[in-house]
């Protein structure tokens, strides 16, 4: 298993609460004051202003730790089609430049 899978494995766990850092370094044979030290990151990760993939992943690691598996699901569809949409305006975004014309309709007055 990579690092960054059982770190996310390892700090999930621990967020889900009733094992201790001393059982988890039992449990993964990883160091607890690693583990301390890897919950404290998602922690600062998730409440300051860090990089936007370093919150998605610590949060996704906590949410996941104590949410049910229905909204688990529902997370992943809104993921998903946000990608969707995503990958949509990337398609108009380039036909527009190759294409050259306006392809999203303009809001205001009526346009011809």
């Amino acid at each position: 298993m990579r690092q960054k899978e059982k770190k996310a494995e390892v700090v999930g766990e621990y967020l889900k609460g009733g094992v201790t850092l001393r059982e988890m370094e039992r449990r993964s044979g990883i160091n607890f004051r690693t583990i301390h030290r890897w919950v404290k990151e998602c922690e600062v990760a998730i409440g300051s202003e860090a990089t936007a993939e370093g919150k998605r992943r610590c949060s996704l690691v906590a949410k996941e730790a104590k949410l049910p598996d229905d909204v688990r699901r529902l997370q992943k569809e809104l993921e998903e089609a946000r990608l969707y949409n995503k990958l949509l305006n990337a398609m108009i975004d380039i036909a527009e430049e190759q294409f050259e014309i306006p392809i999203r309709k303009k809001h205001g007055a009526k346009q011809r």
